[in-house]
């Protein structure tokens, strides 16, 4: 796989992340937890497959090949950290949130 379709995979993979963890947040705030933990499920399979990708690339410069990194490229990482801190943060949000909803009840 090329260094650009490597991009383009994380850059997919993250912003899927990414959508599932605002689409959780959504249903945490209406205190729909169970359906916002089944939108961080998906989020982190999303993030697993870009890992995968992630890792792959890493292995072959460990290894001594040449890996061609491009703007395009740096800008799938960024795009892919982005996503993880967003699924990290959400989990502490949600967390919060039915902390609140069961002092509420």
């Amino acid at each position: 796989m090329q260094t650009n379709d490597i991009a383009f995979m994380l850059i997919l993979h993250g912003g899927n992340a990414r959508s599932k963890v605002m689409e959780a947040l959504k249903y945490s705030r209406n205190n729909y937890f169970q359906k916002a933990s089944e939108k961080l499920n998906e989020a982190d399979d999303e993030l697993e497959e870009a890992h995968k990708i992630q890792s792959d690339i890493l292995k072959k410069e460990a290894n001594g090949e040449d890996v061609d990194l491009s703007i395009l490229f740096v800008h799938a990482q960024d795009h892919l950290m982005t996503a993880m801190l967003a699924r990290d943060l959400s989990q502490e949000i949600i967390d919060l949130r039915k902390t609140n909803n069961k002092q509420q009840n």
